[in-house]
């Protein structure tokens, strides 16, 4: 273990860092290393640490959603209201039905089987987005128009969106039918997960103004906090619809609007926490693609994921339509929502274990939508932010 975590840490910065050089996003450097440590071409990684992976990059997200809330003000994000609102199902519905239209004519699989490989494929990745949206509310790109806010709570309800309808089609392939009220779970579960978390930022904030507690400390404590919203997420997920994730957005938006000082200070924190969680996030994605299924990729395959990802920036289009925003500002809006990661490493091999027929080609597009949006997308934004929005 000792070993993975070394070469883990040193493979990842010398890779990460010689692709900053290159004026490339270092992320592709941590992706390309877990690729090469990994079990499908060097095999270097403990298998203890390969069996905890999702729990290590759920750990890292949760990192980078605290910050998230903890520069996401309320007021920003007032200011695109309906797009925001448009921007967290429709362009993830856009590319699922485009999916599903398109998948039976490419391939030989049936309209179920196209639905969830359309659901695997239809999430952006928070991993990417989130942290460039941060960097750019930081800096002021966008922040008066709130684009990098609207973007960055899209891609935080988008996931659960998608994750649910993905378990809802794999029901139905399974026999249990389509279930409407998992559909209604994906508003309970938004408005109850901020709720929590709106409850337990107060909470917290009291705490801190009653008793003196060290910043380390706050820090240890507010992960805890986080860490408990998701594992009950996890625990009451057959019976009490709860987004943990955006709870814990909501728990740093709620520090930032009663207690700005204190957001700061831990914004500092989690800021310098986030630079290790960034490795093992994206080191560990890498490690869980699955390359060797790409023999399999023809270009019947990239063209699905290409004209997958064109109706969906039609539909960030059309989200972000009639408001003030300008043809650049939507051109760069819909540019970074389209990058793919977490999610698709996440659940890209589950039908393949389930028995689903297409299963080998639906982990095939998800690992080829991870090589190619996530440093495409993330390359766009880095690369064009100065000169597509205003600071």
């Amino acid at each position: 273990m000792l070993l993975s975590l070394s070469l883990l840490l040193i493979v990842g910065f010398i890779l990460s860092s010689l692709f900053v050089r290159l004026h490339l996003p270092g992320l592709l450097g941590l992706i390309l290393t877990g690729i090469i440590l990994g079990p499908y071409v060097l095999d270097l990684l403990d298998p203890k640490l390969l069996s905890i992976s999702a729990e290590v990059r759920q750990i890292a997200l949760i990192v980078i959603l605290f910050r998230a809330g903890l520069t996401m003000n309320i007021r920003d994000l007032k200011k695109n209201g309906r797009p925001a609102i448009l921007m967290t199902f429709l362009p993830a519905t856009f590319e699922i039905v485009t999916v599903i239209l398109l998948a039976p004519l490419l391939f030989d699989i049936t309209t179920l089987e196209a639905a969830i490989l359309g659901t695997v494929l239809g999430a952006v990745s928070p991993a990417v987005v989130v942290p460039r949206m941060i960097g750019l509310i930081e800096n002021g790109y966008g922040k008066a128009k709130g684009i990098p806010q609207m973007i960055l709570a899209g891609a935080s309800v988008d996931d659960v969106f998608v994750i649910v309808l993905f378990t809802s089609f794999l029901s139905m392939f399974q026999g249990s039918g389509f279930n409407l009220l998992s559909l209604l779970s994906v508003p309970l579960s938004i408005v109850f997960g901020l709720l929590l978390g709106a409850i337990l930022g107060y909470a917290l904030v009291k705490l801190f103004k009653y008793l003196h507690i060290r910043d380390t400390m706050k820090v240890l404590l507010i992960l805890s906090v986080c860490f408990l919203m998701v594992a009950l997420e996890d625990g009451l997920k057959d019976s009490f619809p709860l987004s943990g994730l955006l709870g814990v957005m909501a728990l740093g938006g709620v520090i930032l609007k009663i207690y700005p000082l204190l957001a700061k200070r831990m914004n500092s924190k989690f800021s310098k926490v986030w630079l290790g969680s960034e490795i093992f996030l994206f080191v560990l994605v890498g490690a869980a693609t699955d390359i060797t299924v790409l023999n399999e990729a023809g270009f019947a395959v990239v063209l699905l994921i290409i004209v997958s990802l064109f109706f969906r920036m039609i539909a960030v289009f059309l989200s972000v339509s009639g408001t003030d925003l300008t043809v650049k500002e939507k051109i760069f809006t819909a540019g970074a929502y389209t990058p793919k990661a977490t999610v698709q490493a996440a659940i890209g091999s589950i039908p393949l274990a389930m028995g689903v027929p297409a299963g080998s080609l639906i982990l095939t597009v998800a690992v080829l939508s991870i090589i190619i949006t996530a440093p495409i997308g993330a390359t766009f934004i880095d690369l064009s932010h100065k000169k597509l929005l205003q600071k």
